[in-house]
């Protein structure tokens, strides 16, 4: 059974969804939690292009993809709301696509965590509201030294986090808020590398062989 398949049961964040390939394997010597090799995103970002439904999203989907998952989100058309509430209406749009869409969706999820390796989340946004259906929720272990543990447990005792491990999430996601531009611009010079680094060693090789 495909681990994704949990994305919308009504029970899948407490079943932790990390069950599949790649489980527990951040475990062992390299800390890593899943070993899926690196995708090219104007590859996948092809393939969801041509296997979507041409009548689910106003234009291309937005794409978030790390070494255990996909996530898709799609912008939806806006509803005429009338003289009801706009933001009501829009949460309405896509809860229905939600609905109607699932078992498409399970579908191209097999479909895609075949060939790249990597689970999928959905997602949907409608006007300024967006909604991203089920995330997995993977382990990550990692040591500390006490510098580190102290931020942590001062966050603790503040009351801002319940133990370590949620500190840790609340300081990652303080880095992701007020660190945007500059995340955005390492994974771009990363990709950069990588592709130099995959076009060089094949265009020795093809020298070589003429």
């Amino acid at each position: 059974m495909h681990r994704h398949r949990f994305t919308e049961h009504p029970f899948a964040r407490g079943r932790g969804r990390g069950f599949g390939p790649g489980f527990g394997r951040g475990f062992g010597g390299r800390g890593r939690a899943s070993d899926s090799p690196p995708v090219d995103r104007s590859e996948v970002a092809g393939w969801f292009a041509g296997r979507l439904p041409d009548g689910w999203f106003t234009g291309p989907v937005d794409l978030t993809i790390d070494r255990d998952e996909i996530t898709v989100v799609g912008t939806l058309p806006e509803p005429a709301a009338g003289e009801g509430d706009a933001a009501a209406a829009r949460a309405g749009r896509i809860s229905r696509f939600r609905e109607e869409t699932r078992e498409q969706r399970m579908a191209i999820a097999d479909a895609a965590q075949e060939r790249y390796g990597r689970s999928v989340a959905w997602g949907a946004a409608c006007g300024d509201t967006r909604e991203v259906f089920t995330n997995l929720s993977v382990p990550v272990m990692t040591r500390l030294r006490q510098p580190e543990r102290l931020v942590l447990d001062t966050l603790v005792d503040a009351g801002v986090a319940r133990s370590r491990s949620e500190a840790l999430v609340w300081a990652v996601r303080l880095v992701g808020e007020h660190a945007d531009d500059w995340l955005r611009d390492l994974r771009e010079a990363m990709a950069a590398v990588e592709e130099v680094r995959a076009r060089g060693p094949r265009g020795r090789e093809d020298d070589q062989e003429t």
